[in-house]
C-alpha cells in the first residue's frame, strides 16, 4: 500500500495542481462561472511632473517689495454734482478726484510700469513703497494703445522685480497677483493662467492678454502678475464686470517691456502704420464685396494721406499675404505691421477684383493717439 501511494503520489499531486490551475484560469472548461479579471495596478511614471509647493511665500516675498501703491489726484470735471467744497471760512474750492492703483518697480534707478488709465490726467501721483516710504512720481510717458504708462521716482536703495518670460507660460501655471485692491494695502492672491492671447475684448487697440482666475479687483490695476518663482510675467490691467469674477487680464511683460523701452528712449512708442482699417473676412463681407476667397483681411477704409494709399492699396482690396506669409489673423497682421520701423518696406499680396496684385508699401509712423477714455 505504501509503495502504491509512493508511486502514485506525485502524479496525483501534479493532477491536482493542473486542475486548480484550470479552475482558476479557465473555469468555463469545467462549467464554472468565469472569475472577474484581475487588473494590474498602474505603475507610477518614471518622470513624474513636479509637485507644487505647499506655500508660495518665497515667491510672494521675492516680488512684493517691488510692487507699490499709487494714489493719483486730479481736478474734478466741471459740471459734476458736488464738484466744489467750502472750507471753514466759506471759501469755495474745487474737489479733487482720487484714483487708486498699483505699479511695479522695474529698475533700481526708479522706473515703474503701471496702467495708463491709473495715471490719466493726474495732477500728482504719490507712490507708496512696501517698506513704508512715500514720494511723488514723474510721468515719463504713456501709451493708450496698450494702456501702459511709465513713471519715475528718485529714492535710494530701491528694489526691482525679477522679469520672467511671458512667452513660455502655459495654461494651468500657478500665478500670483500682487497689488493694492480697494486701497486696503498690498495683497497677494493666487490662481492659474486660464488662457493666453486673449484679444478682441474692446479694451485696448493692441490686445494680447493673459487671462487668470487670480482675484484682481479695483486698485490692482498696474500691479504685478508673477509666476510661482516670483518672476514678473504680466501687468494686471482689467477685470470682467466691476469686481473679481475669476476672469482678470494682464498685459504680457514682453509687450510691456517693449513699450517701456520705447517710451524711455523716444518719449513715445514707435509703431509702424499703413493708414488702413481692416476686417477679417466673414460671410457677410464675402456677400457685401462679392469676394472669391474666405481667408484674409479686407481693407474697409483707407487714409488718403497714409502710406497704404500712396503704395497703391485701395478700399475693397483683400490682403492675403504679408511679407510672403499667408494672413489668417487680422490682429496678428496689424501687430506685425506695428512692429515694423517707419521707413521699412513691406510686400503685400492683394486680391483685387479676382486678380492678384503685388504691392510694396513703405511703412509710416503711427500718429499719436488721443488720450484714452
Amino acid at each position: 500500500m505504501y509503495k502504491a501511494l509512493r508511486y502514485l503520489g506525485w502524479p496525483v499531486l501534479c493532477g491536482l495542481l493542473v486542475a486548480a490551475l484550470i479552475m482558476q484560469r479557465y473555469p468555463q472548461w469545467l462549467g464554472l462561472p468565469a472569475q472577474p479579471p484581475l487588473f494590474e495596478a498602474a505603475q507610477a511614471p518614471a518622470h513624474s511632473r513636479q509637485q507644487g509647493p505647499v506655500s508660495y511665500a518665497d515667491a510672494a516675498s521675492r516680488a512684493a517689495p517691488a510692487v507699490v501703491s499709487l494714489r493719483s489726484t486730479k481736478a474734478a470735471k466741471p459740471g459734476k454734482a458736488g464738484d466744489t467744497a467750502s472750507d471753514r471760512k466759506g471759501v469755495t474750492k474745487p474737489v479733487e478726484e482720487l484714483s487708486l492703483g498699483s505699479a511695479v518697480l522695474m529698475s533700481h534707478d526708479g522706473y515703474l510700469l503701471t496702467n495708463n488709465h491709473v495715471t490719466l490726467d493726474a495732477e500728482s501721483i504719490v507712490v507708496a513703497l512696501a517698506d513704508g516710504r512715500q514720494t511723488l512720481a514723474k510721468l515719463i510717458g504713456n501709451d493708450p494703445a496698450t494702456d501702459l504708462a511709465v513713471l519715475k521716482i528718485d529714492l535710494p536703495n530701491l528694489p526691482a522685480i525679477s522679469v520672467g518670460d511671458s512667452t513660455a507660460i502655459r495654461i494651468g501655471d500657478v500665478v500670483l497677483a500682487i497689488g493694492n485692491p480697494f486701497g486696503v494695502g498690498q495683497t497677494v492672491t493666487m490662481g492659474i493662467i486660464s488662457a493666453t492671447g486673449r484679444n478682441q475684448l474692446g479694451l485696448n487697440t493692441y490686445e494680447d492678454f493673459i487671462q487668470t482666475d487670480a482675484a484682481i479687483n479695483l486698485g490692482n490695476s498696474g500691479g504685478a502678475l508673477v509666476d510661482a518663482n516670483g518672476n514678473l510675467i504680466g501687468i494686471n490691467t482689467a477685470i470682467l464686470s466691476g469686481g473679481s469674477q475669476g476672469i482678470g487680464f494682464a498685459i504680457p511683460i514682453k509687450l510691456a517691456m517693449e513699450v517701456m523701452r520705447s517710451i524711455i528712449q523716444h518719449g513715445q512708442v514707435i509703431r509702424g502704420w499703413l493708414g488702413v482699417a481692416v476686417e477679417v473676412i466673414t460671410p457677410e463681407l464675402v456677400k457685401t464685396y462679392g469676394l472669391k476667397v474666405d481667408q484674409g483681411i479686407v481693407v474697409t477704409d483707407i487714409d488718403p494721406e497714409g502710406p497704404a494709399h500712396k503704395g497703391g492699396l485701395r478700399a475693397g482690396d483683400v490682403l492675403v499675404k504679408l511679407a510672403g506669409q499667408p494672413i489668417r489673423d487680422g490682429r496678428l497682421a496689424m501687430n506685425q505691421i506695428a512692429r515694423k520701423q517707419p521707413g521699412d518696406s513691406i510686400p503685400i499680396e492683394v486680391l483685387r477684383q479676382d486678380k492678384t496684385v503685388q504691392v510694396k508699401v513703405t511703412v509710416g509712423l503711427r500718429p499719436l493717439m488721443e488720450k484714452a477714455r
